[in-house]
This record gives structure tokens, sequence and C-alpha cells, in this order.
């Protein structure tokens, strides 16, 4: 009898999907990750993981033939104009996966909208303003309707904004593209990508039901404060401080502007009992400071 290997599908094995990916690749798991161009396939390959193209729905269909049955999925992939892309794509496959256990879907604290810097929790009803935060709903709504025809527990995770090696303050310092945008009462918050993969793990890995989870720090701050302490950290000047107002942004820039709040992380803390390894941006900066300084 042969013994039993969880085995994860990525649909988009990006930034924070690769946090997860490596825990289960630590884990002895089988990992298979979609792709659309070649050349990606080869870096998947050279860190065991198994690239499937979905290019189309036959494409897809057709590299899943011969793969060991999936236990598990996750989902990176943000929602377009038609709707949730993985969904149009593999959606009839997923639907006859009997062997699904868990599926994860990588969400957004823009479903939340405008609260004026007021905090916000998984109980409070979703109310975007922005068009890309409408999407969202709809595609966590897809997805729970799909978990739902298989009896697959559905954890979605609301992510704040996400920071790490190669995509910080201290490397936007460096390679000169920071700016200290300022708007009176503006408040983000964040989460370091090792933490999006400490605590999509814990959940993946527990027999916890269908939930909803926001994964952000315990420090939300103004985006011009971290830009300030990234540079005292690596002794630079800090840019000029620019008002919102008048300070030329693209559009989809000024729109990240649009919505301001403070997230609330108790669920993943009290229900996965996940600690964050890093709670706050000044603790994570320190690391991260070393880190770009040294590669340069």
């Amino acid at each position: 009898m042969t013994d039993f290997r969880p085995h994860l599908l990525v649909f988009g094995p990006g930034y924070s999907a690769r946090a997860v990916m490596t825990h289960a690749l630590d884990a002895g798991w089988t990992v298979s990750a979609t792709v659309r161009q070649p050349e990606k396939a080869k870096a998947l390959e050279a860190i065991g993981v198994t690239p499937v193209e979905i290019t189309d729905q036959a494409s897809f269909e057709d590299a899943m033939r011969g793969l060991p049955f999936v236990s598990h999925t996750l989902t990176s992939v943000a929602p377009n104009e038609s709707g949730d892309p993985i969904l149009e794509i593999a959606g009839s496959w997923l639907e006859q996966q009997k062997t699904l256990q868990w599926a994860g879907y990588l969400s957004s604290t823009n479903v939340y909208g405008d609260h004026g810097g007021a905090w916000v929790d998984e109980d409070t009803p979703p109310s975007p303003s922005l068009e890309r935060g409408k999407r969202r709903v709809a595609a966590e709504q897809a997805w729970a309707e799909m978990a739902g025809t298989l009896g697959a527990s559905l954890h979605i995770f609301r992510l704040a904004g996400i920071y790490g090696p190669g995509r910080n303050a201290v490397r936007s310092l460096m390679d000169g593209r920071a700016r200290r945008i300022v708007k009176e009462g503006q408040l983000f918050s964040r989460i370091h990508v090792a933490d999006i993969g400490g605590a999509v793990w814990r959940a993946m890995t527990s027999s916890h039901a269908s939930d909803i989870f926001n994964l952000a720090d315990d420090m939300p701050a103004p985006p011009q404060d971290v830009i300030t302490e990234a540079a005292r950290l690596i002794g630079m000047a800090p840019p000029p401080t620019e008002d919102f107002e008048t300070a030329e942004m693209s559009p989809m820039a000024r729109s990240f502007y649009a919505e301001s709040k403070r997230v609330r992380n108790d669920r993943v803390k009290t229900r996965l009992g996940y600690s964050l390894k890093y709670p706050d941006y000044r603790t994570a900066l320190k690391e991260l400071a070393a880190y770009e300084q040294k590669i340069g």
C-alpha cells in the first residue's frame, strides 16, 4: 500500500504563493503550479515543483492528466472584468475533484472599502469603493460556491499591503523609487510575505472549518512613516514629503489612497493559533535593511 502524499496545486505561483509552496515542499508534499510561459516552467522545476500549463481549459486539463490526485489548492490570481480567470478555465475540472480537502483563496483587504482610518475585522460587511475590490468580493463568493459543491474547506485570506525581501521601503529607497506622499489621516495595514506563508500553511494543515482571515500586522501606519524609518535604518536622507493633492501620480497609484482603514488580525491568532513573525514594520525593516544592503 502506497503512503498518501498531500498534493498542493497552486494557481498563480507568485510572490505570496511561493512562500506557501516553500512550506509544502519542506514538508515533503507534492507541489504543482500553473504557468503560462515556458521559461517560468523551468524555474518551478528547479525547486521541485511540477509546472502545469494553463493557457486555456484544454491545455490545463491535459496537463493535469497523469498527476497525483489534488488534496489542496491555493489561488493567488486576481479577478478580471469577466470574473475569476481560474474558475473560468479550471472550474469544471475542480468540481470533479472529489479528493479535494482544502481550498485557499488569497484575496485583499480592499473588499472592506474606505472606513476613514477606523478598524475593520472579518465581521465587517464588505463595501468596496474600487472596481478591483468589487471583483474580489464576487470572486470570494464564486470560490465559496465551488468549495461548497465539493464539500471542501475554504479559507479566504484578505491580505493587506504585501512586503518582504526585494519588495519593501528599503529597496525602494536604494533604487531611487521611494516617495513620501502625505495625505492627512491616511493609514495602511501591511503584512510580511513570511507571515502570509506561515499563516496559510497553518490553516491548510489544520482541521479548521471554512473561514475568512485577515492577514495584516499589528501596526497600521501612514505610508510616509515607513519610508522615514527605512531611510533611518540605512543612513539615507528620506525623500521630501509631497502633498497628495498636488503630487504627480498615475491613476492606479492614486487609487490606493482612496481607502483608509486599520485591519484587525485577531482571528488568525485566536482561531489558528498563529503568531506573527513580523508584528510591525519596524521589526521587519531591521532585517530587510541588512538583507537589501548585503545584496546591493
